[in-house]
Formats: C-alpha cells, structure tokens, sequence
C-alpha cells in the first residue's frame, strides 16, 4: 500500500481545552508531567510544551533535533528514519535531554503517525522524499518543520501547499537565514528603499558538489538500513555505498548544489524583492550536467531570469557572482548578505536607521518562531507557499539548463508556456506503489 489514509488525531492541546468533558468520554491526560519527562526545567503544564517527532535524523536532521531539544516549548518524543542508527543516536540525544529512556524509535513513519499523539513533526529526509511525508503529516494532522528546498519537482511542490492549506496545518521551511540578523538587516534596507527601485539582483551560491568517497558497486546495504525503503518514489537502483550526504548530487533524489541552496539566497533574494508569492516570467541558462558514475548535477551552473516588471535576476555558482545575495538599484546603489556579513554601496545607507513605522523584521530563532507559531496560529517566517516559490526558481532555472531552450513561465497559473517538453519536467510519476493522490 502506497500512502494509507490517516485519521485526524485529536490534538493534545484541544483536549486540555475539554477538560473534564474529556475525562467523561473516557480520554485523560495528566495535567502535570513528571519533571523526568521534561528534562531540564522541572514540571510544566502539557499545554505549554509542543510533542515532537523528528522524521530523518541524519545530518541535517540532527542539527534540528538538537535545536528543538535546546527549547523548553518543546518536547520530543519519538524519532523515525529509514537508518536504525540514526535513529539509536538520535534516540539517545531525546533521552539525555528527557532525563527518561522513553523515546520511541521507528523505520516507517506512517507507523509513527499512526501510534504517537504528537502535535508538530520535524522533517530532514531526502529531496525525493519532501512531498511524500509532508503531505502524510499534514493529513494526520501535525504542523510541520520541513526542510530546504521545498519539494524535488514543482508539481509536488503545488501538492504540498495544497495539503498545508487544506488541512490548516503551520509550515516552516528551514530556510533559517530569515531568522540570521544580517540577513533581515538587508532586506529592511531593500524593503525601505534606501537603494531605490530595484533593477538586478545577482544570487551567487557553493560551486562543486562532489561526493567525499567514490561509489562502490560492491559495497553491501549496511546492517539496519531499509534501502528500498530509502529509495521510495524514486526509481530503483541498486545500493552503492550512496546514501548519507551525497544523495544531493544525484538527480533523481536532489537537485546538485544549486538546489541545495536556491531555498537560502534566493529565498532571501525574492524576500528583498517582497515577491514571496509570486516568481519570474522567463528563464535561461546553460550548466554542463556530465555524468560521473551515478552523480550527474553540475558542478558549475548559471541562468537569468526576469521579472514581470523588468527586473532580472541571475543566478550561478560563486565562481561567477558574489556568494550572497546583492541588489541593485537602478540609480547604482546596491546592497549584499551573505552568512555573517553585509554592505552597501555607501556608509550611509548600510547604517541608515530603520524609522518608526518602516519594516523591521524580528525573529526569536527559527524553530523558536515555529513552535510559538504552533501555539499562536500565526504564519511563520517562511511558510509552505513562500518557500515553494523560492524553490520553484531552481526547479525553473534546473530545466533551463537542462533542455537549454529559453521558457516562459506563467506564475499564476505555474504553466510552462510553449514548450511540452520542458512542462513534462515539472513533475515525475513516483515509483509505485508510492503516490501522492
């Protein structure tokens, strides 16, 4: 069975809300958890503390399960990945936190789903598994910390959004740079004007993308790794010692470096240019996508695209343009981000004040912002549709490069115009018997 409808579970929040007409249909829940449970911090009121599960505890995964551990609004409970050791690590960071040996592990996350009455999830799987368990936990009810880029394809991308919204789920993307002081600063520069009309924007990210270790067509799947479950929709190919990390440059489970990163500085780009919900009319671009074993994303790209208005935006490893992100204005003033630094053509406007009643942006952190969103129902900093636009930009310029043919792109109605065959890699059919309808 592919994606198994899951009943909405009833929130553990909601059921605090009831009370003693809970406690009457035969549902009960403490009203205090013991401190143990808790972890550092001593007892605290269920209502006030978000359940977690972490789907993918890899790197990535990793680096977000320890950010929810370190807040005390949250409290992780269960952990899940295709790799029993991740998930035994991972387990033993929750436990050393909890003061317990109580986290659940899991392999299937629709298990996971089924048994745990959690309230958001955090996700780190492949690209090629984005849309798949998002949608999942979306229909089980769970607000959702999901990873960079979006989704694998902008089909899935248009399908995840959709999930979200019908079922009135939170989203954050980890686009963290929305929560990097820098980062905001830049933009408030941009937002307020103290550059002007913007004209250009150069978007410069990592050149490479290159696996560590070569492949190995021997190497044996490695004791307590489902591999067939690790591939899921995507097409089957035998295990080569390929699995952790350097799935990104494989296309059919990433999108090289330009994917990797297009959700970081181009995000940032589209928030400067306060176009989160929309995207460029046209693109073109070229990259050599030369096969090396099973790795086939280029190790160097470009493309431009343009704006409705006029305004263009490049895009290309750091070789060519400036890491970061940089405006221009169309009098000649410019302003540039990247991680822990920004400048602007002149003193004055990088330190210009931000005057009262002028955009500023705030952020306590960014799964901070997420967790307080869950209780408050308020949009996060980078929501589904925001960072499904800023992916749909690589997932464009991918195709671009690709075909090496120059196409025109309805934003509204995400329709790739005159060209059947570019449209065609919008989306892919997922190994069955995976589906997402």
């Amino acid at each position: 069975m592919s994606r198994r409808p899951l009943s909405d579970p009833i929130s553990r929040r909601t059921l605090l809300k009831q009370g003693s007409s809970a406690l009457a249909i035969g549902i009960g829940l403490p009203t205090i958890l013991p401190a143990s449970a808790l972890g550092q911090g001593g007892a605290v009121a269920p209502s006030n503390r978000v359940l977690m599960g972490c789907i993918g505890t890899g790197s990535q995964g990793t680096s977000n399960l320890r950010a929810f551990l370190g807040l005390r609004q949250a409290q992780v409970v269960a952990v899940c990945d295709v790799d029993r050791a991740h998930s035994e690590r991972a387990k033993g960071l929750v436990d050393e936190r909890n003061g317990n040996s109580d986290c659940r592990t899991y392999v299937d996350y629709r298990e996971m789903l089924a048994k745990e009455r959690l309230e958001a999830v955090s996700i780190a799987v492949p690209d090629h598994w984005h849309a798949l368990t998002a949608v999942a936990c979306a229909e089980a009810g769970l607000d959702i910390y999901g990873e960079k880029p979006f989704t694998h394809d902008l089909r899935e991308g248009r399908a995840l959004v959709n999930a979200v919204r019908q079922h009135g789920r939170i989203w954050q993307t980890g686009s963290w740079q929305r929560s990097s002081g820098e980062m905001r600063r830049a933009v408030e520069l941009v937002r307020n004007g103290r550059i002007g009309k913007i004209a250009r924007v150069e978007v410069g990210l990592p050149p490479g993308g290159r696996p560590r270790k070569p492949v190995d067509p021997r190497a044996p799947v490695p004791e307590g790794l489902d591999w067939d479950f690790w591939l899921g929709p995507a097409p089957y190919r035998p295990y080569q010692g390929v699995a952790d990390w350097d799935w990104r440059w494989v296309l059919d489970w990433g999108g090289g470096q330009m994917m990797d990163w297009i959700g970081h500085h181009a995000d940032i780009a589209q928030w400067g240019l306060d176009r989160d919900t929309s995207g460029p009319v046209a693109f073109e671009g070229y990259a050599p996508f030369e096969a090396d074993g099973i790795f086939d994303s280029p190790k160097t790209y470009r493309f431009s695209c343009r704006y409705a208005d006029g305004v263009e935006m490049t895009v290309a490893d750091s070789t060519q343009v400036k890491s970061g992100t940089t405006w221009y204005g169309e009098n000649g003033d410019w302003v540039w981000v990247n991680r822990g630094r920004f400048d602007a053509s002149t003193p004055e406007i990088r330190d210009s004040r931000i005057e009262p009643g002028e955009l500023r942006l705030r952020s306590p952190g960014h799964q901070r912002n997420f967790i307080d969103c869950v209780k408050t129902r308020a949009t996060t900093l980078s929501p589904a549709e925001v960072a499904h636009r800023s992916a749909s930009i690589g997932h464009l310029g991918q195709i671009a490069m690709l075909t090496g043919r120059k196409i025109r792109w309805d934003p509204d109605r995400e329709r790739i115009l005159g060209d059947v065959a570019a449209e065609a890699l919008l989306g892919r059919a997922p190994r069955g018997p995976w589906s997402l309808v």
